[in-house]
């Protein structure tokens, strides 16, 4: 499937879109001032050793420690296995340690202690062996052909384990080993580095997001990446020249009047991927929402009418529901662990055409992910690598009137609640009265539906109750003042 590749660069952020048949299919952001940490490594020093969790907190020059769990460490797939953490690290040791999750919520970043190196054709293990070979190459002949053409290339040097990628598919002798070297070098560097810097201190940091363009993203059905920033035009050009040839060509600098995602509908893509509710063609419905612990889907007919009968209303509202959940699984960046409510379907056939047309949507996606069949409930349980934070979290923060529940209290429950404190209050205080700050709403509520309630309790306490309306106050704040 064909595809174009928008970069939109402004000094604050850049922003990534991949486009299908003139539909976004994945989005990424990049900020200035909080670029991922996924990829960078660090050498770090040991502050906490945790037996009971088999982890440890890694110094790496963050606000927060880094977190190590003892499955992370290299040496547990090569003799230590049986040994508990605090046998294997200490407190002050020093470490060269590379982030795998960006810090997200209130957890720390994630670290292993094998590194890993991405160029465009090949993964670099300095402290493995063994060639692997991507899973989506998936003809035996040619992953055969392919660890044997690179074997060849390595001739009898000590050179570490590699991880052919898929676009590995379609490289020549010389772009393989252009990559072996820009690798090596990178790796040579990082070692002489750590040697002369104090921990703890960055060593290495991954690609910005306009040249991971090219090493991540862009494949043989890349049509075009089209970039609106002349000197990131001439950056991107220049990497593609030195590390992806085929790519340089196709390199286009966007010069038009109309801004470049505004052209091609991005933006209110955009939008649409921070909502709750996506709809359906069909007019069927999607409710995505997002929690610390996992994500749930719910999909709904809303007023589609299939003209046959209801089953095969649902049956096509659970196929339409299963690609667009793929794409909104890539365009949100959500993982961790997905719950998808299909509607119910009674029909077993169509229970399995359903989730076979869900598998092949997430076919695509570049993301490591795990899917299982249908529970007794009849979801779908599934998750999804998390590697950096979701679409919402880096663009979007919580509500500061509702604090992230999605709701408010009432007027009348906010009501209740200070009437319930001005009897606390006046039991403690001997006021000559008590005034009331609250929103509009809560002053109104107030002075109609509860003004019997109101008028009771200042004869209760005996003391006056004054009314004040704050218009800066949101539905649930209010204060009590004493004069």
């Amino acid at each position: 499937m064909k595809e174009e590749i928008l970069v939109n660069v402004t000094p604050q952020e850049t922003r990534v879109a991949l486009m299908q048949q003139g539909s976004a299919q994945e989005l990424h952001v990049e900020r200035a001032g909080s670029r991922g940490l996924v990829g960078n490594i660090y050498v770090g020093v040991v502050s906490r050793v945790l037996p009971g969790m088999q982890s440890a907190f890694v110094q790496i020059g963050l606000d927060r420690a880094a977190f190590l769990h003892v499955a992370d460490l290299w040496g547990s797939r090569n003799g230590y296995e049986a040994k508990p953490i605090e046998k294997i690290l200490h407190d002050g040791d020093r470490l060269l340690v590379q982030v795998i999750k960006d810090p997200i919520g209130t957890k720390g970043a994630r670290l292993s202690t094998q590194v890993s190196i991405a160029g465009r054709f090949l993964v670099f293990l300095p402290q493995e062996s063994h060639i692997g070979i991507s899973q989506r190459i998936e003809d035996e002949s040619e992953r055969t052909q392919l660890r044997e053409k690179l074997q060849q290339l390595l001739g009898d040097e000590p050179a570490g384990g590699y991880i052919i990628r898929t676009m590995a598919e379609t490289a020549t002798d010389d772009e393989l080993r252009a990559d072996l070297d820009y690798l090596r070098r990178l790796w040579t560097g990082i070692q002489e580095k750590s040697r002369l810097t104090a921990a703890p201190a960055l060593l290495y940091q991954d690609l910005n997001l306009s040249l991971r363009v090219l090493r991540d993203l862009a494949t043989e059905q890349t049509q075009v990446v089209l970039v609106d920033s002349r000197e990131t035009f001439e950056d991107v050009r220049a990497f593609a020249r030195e590390y992806a040839l085929p790519f340089a060509d196709r390199i286009e600098h966007y010069t038009g009047d109309r801004p470049l995602f505004d052209l091609y509908n991005v933006e209110d893509e955009i939008e649409r991927a921070l909502a709750r509710r996506v709809t359906l063609k069909s007019g069927g419905y999607l409710i995505i929402d997002q929690t610390e612990a996992l994500t749930t889907v719910d999909v709904n007919t809303g007023g589609f009418v299939s003209g046959r009968s209801f089953d095969e209303t649902i049956f096509k509202t659970n196929l339409e529901a299963a690609q667009v959940i793929a794409r909104q699984l890539r365009l949100r960046n959500l993982g961790g662990i997905i719950i998808i409510d299909f509607i119910d379907m009674d029909n077993d056939t169509h229970r399995d055409a359903v989730l076979a047309e869900f598998r092949k949507a997430l076919a695509t996606d570049r993301t490591r992910m795990t899917i299982n069949g249908f529970t007794q409930l009849g979801l779908v349980e599934m998750t999804r690598k998390r590697t950096r934070e979701s679409l919402a979290h880096v663009l979007c923060e919580p509500c500061p009137t509702c604090h992230g529940r999605g709701e408010l209290k009432t007027a009348q429950t906010v009501c209740y609640e200070i009437l319930r404190e001005l009897v606390r209050e006046a039991r403690q205080f001997d006021a000559r009265e008590f005034r009331i700050l609250a929103s509009q709403k809560v002053i109104d509520t107030f002075l109609d539906e509860e003004s019997q309630g109101l008028a009771m309790l200042e004869e209760f306490i005996g003391k006056p109750i004054r009314l004040q309306v704050e218009t800066i106050y949101s539905q649930e704040q209010y204060d009590i003042v004493l004069s």
